[in-house]
């Protein structure tokens, strides 16, 4: 399970510190599914339904679009592709198009830039594809464009039947435009659960189909997550998901209002996008809110750092850890030592890295910045499933005890409805 460390914060709270008994509240509102939005709270048991359900077709799914071609292209924007992304970056690296042994996967429909869909057309080149369009209705207008672009494309290359052949749609069980369109033209079909919503969904096919094309071990991530849900209905302040919630609500109330989202792995930037969306989203309505930001360490320090430092008081800081790497790296000894750092020769880089850490947190700390960590054993499948299973009920505990229903996102309307206005020259 994932450890919380509040060291870095609780001088920061008062000796009261993080007010527990209002997580323990929210926490039990969430359990037993009588706060605002319980409609939604299927993602509480969703590994357990998708193991006993449709596990073993994306498996199967996953296997056939290994055998159809290299690469894969996933049709998706906002929960629709920010989980999958996150979890192939992770455990992959930022770099995983490299890897072979699975599809290399590239995700559009999430822009409407004609200078994206025309370099991803470059880079996929020649190559044996599949698409995997994800959404819940059919509707949203950049992953429908990016879908027709998609189509358009498998249609030149192995035309109209050969596409179909091709395609593999996630979307609503019953209803809606893509669902028709995947019944009328028989597309192998998968599940957007009615009671998760789409930031949620990462462990249904939306996130799942993707990620096992990828070649990641979603059997291992399933078994894991069904481990940490169980773990995380701990109704004591030992549950780091109330810790997180209760920390970031304390800190808050005090005036710290923006959230920086820290991790000294580069292949951690879309899990970071993931969770600015699960928090923006859940959070930010009613006026209220923190604001989700990230960062990259050891890069940003150098650009963002200053900021931090010496900026506005009004961030709190959370840093994600890693405790040990899936490739161990010594520093090589240098003969005549002409940089002058032969006194790390041989010392592992991730001792090093947890120095430069633990020198940053009390920088910051000492600056005005609350700090909070999060420790994960490895970057692995284990580590992924945990990190979700647990950024997902603190947000949840969070939301509820700053008196908001995590569950709906009723702001992202406004902008559709007046493009689809302006669009129509209404």
């Amino acid at each position: 399970m994932v450890k919380v460390s509040l060291e870095g914060a609780l001088a920061f709270m008062g000796p009261e510190g993080p007010d527990y008994a209002a997580a323990e509240r929210a926490h039990r509102t969430l359990l037993q599914r009588s706060g605002a939005g319980s409609e939604f709270t299927g993602w509480l048991d969703l590994p357990q339904r998708m193991a006993d359900t449709e596990l073993k077709d994306i498996l199967a799914a996953a296997q056939r679009i290994r055998q159809q071609g290299q690469a894969l292209l996933v049709v998706g924007i906002g929960g629709s592709y920010l989980g999958a992304r996150a979890a192939i970056e992770l455990l992959r690296g930022a770099s995983h198009n490299q890897t072979s042994d699975g599809a290399q996967v590239y995700f559009m429909g999430n822009t409407l830039s004609p200078d994206a869909l025309y370099e991803l057309t470059q880079e996929l080149g020649d190559r044996d594809f599949t698409v995997n369009v994800i959404s819940k209705s059919g509707g949203t207008l950049e992953p429908a464009l990016g879908f027709r672009a998609a189509k358009a494309m498998l249609e030149r290359k192995y035309g109209k039947s050969g596409a179909k052949e091709r395609i593999y749609v996630t979307t609503d069980a019953r209803r809606g435009i893509l669902h028709d369109t995947a019944v009328a033209e028989g597309y192998p079909r998968f599940t957007v659960p009615d009671d998760v919503g789409g930031r949620f969904s990462v462990l249904s096919a939306v996130g799942l189909l993707p990620m096992a094309a990828a070649g990641i071990d979603i059997e291992a991530v399933i078994a894991c997550a069904i481990r940490e849900l169980q773990e995380l209905r701990l109704s004591t302040p030992d549950n780091p998901a109330w810790q997180y919630a209760a920390a970031r609500q304390k800190l808050c109330a005090l005036g710290k209002t923006t959230e920086i989202l820290a991790c000294y792995e580069p292949s951690f930037r879309f899990m970071a996008e993931w969770w600015k969306q699960l928090y923006g989203e859940s959070e930010g309505k009613n006026g209220l809110g923190i604001y989700p930001a990230s960062v990259e360490y050891n890069a940003d320090l150098h650009s963002m750092g200053q900021y931090i430092q010496d900026g506005p008081r009004c961030l709190m800081e959370t840093v994600v850890s890693f405790d040990r790497p899936l490739h161990p790296c010594a520093v090589p000894f240098a003969e005549g030592d002409p940089d002058g750092l032969n006194y790390l020769a041989g010392r592992e880089l991730t001792d090093i890295q947890n120095v430069a850490r633990d020198a940053v947190v009390a920088a910051h700390v000492a600056g005005g910045v609350p700090n909070i960590g999060i420790h994960v054993p490895c970057r692995d499948e284990a580590g992924f499933a945990a990190l979700v299973c647990f950024f997902e009920a603190a947000c949840a505990v969070s939301a509820y005890m700053s008196g908001v229903n995590p569950f709906d996102q009723p702001g992202v309307e406004a902008y559709k409805k007046n493009m689809f206005r302006m669009l129509k020259g209404e």
